[in-house]
């Protein structure tokens, strides 16, 4: 029951009030995204745990790059994957992906039309 108030009130943050303030996120894919999949995937202590955790290390002193959650041991015996529903409201034409400390590899999208 606690785990529906959750998701809902994590889908109205998603889609009311997020568009309203500048994507901030240092991480992908973004807190309130993150804290959805743990909250459908985890037991709803684990899910606030690593909610809180990467809502912490959501600031200016962290990286940031690439972060999916995490499950529990004890859940990890069932088969299940991460799958976003979308990645992106606009179609990806680059990505930038995190490489060690110098910087950045370039992935270009062969599939979109040149103009």
């Amino acid at each position: 029951m606690f785990k529906r108030i959750c998701l809902v009130l994590l889908r109205f943050y998603q889609r009311f009030l997020s568009p309203l303030k500048p994507q901030a996120c240092r991480y992908y894919p973004s807190c309130s995204e993150y804290a959805l999949w743990q909250f459908q995937k985890n037991r709803l202590i684990f899910a606030f745990y690593f909610t809180l955790l990467r809502i912490l290390r959501c600031n200016p002193l962290f990286k940031g790059g690439f972060d999916y959650p995490k499950v529990f041991k004890v859940m990890q015996s069932q088969n299940f994957c991460f799958k976003p529903k979308f990645l992106a409201q606009k179609p990806l034409y680059f990505l930038y992906i995190p490489y060690k400390n110098k910087g950045f590899i370039l992935l270009k999208s062969f599939s979109q039309k040149e103009k």
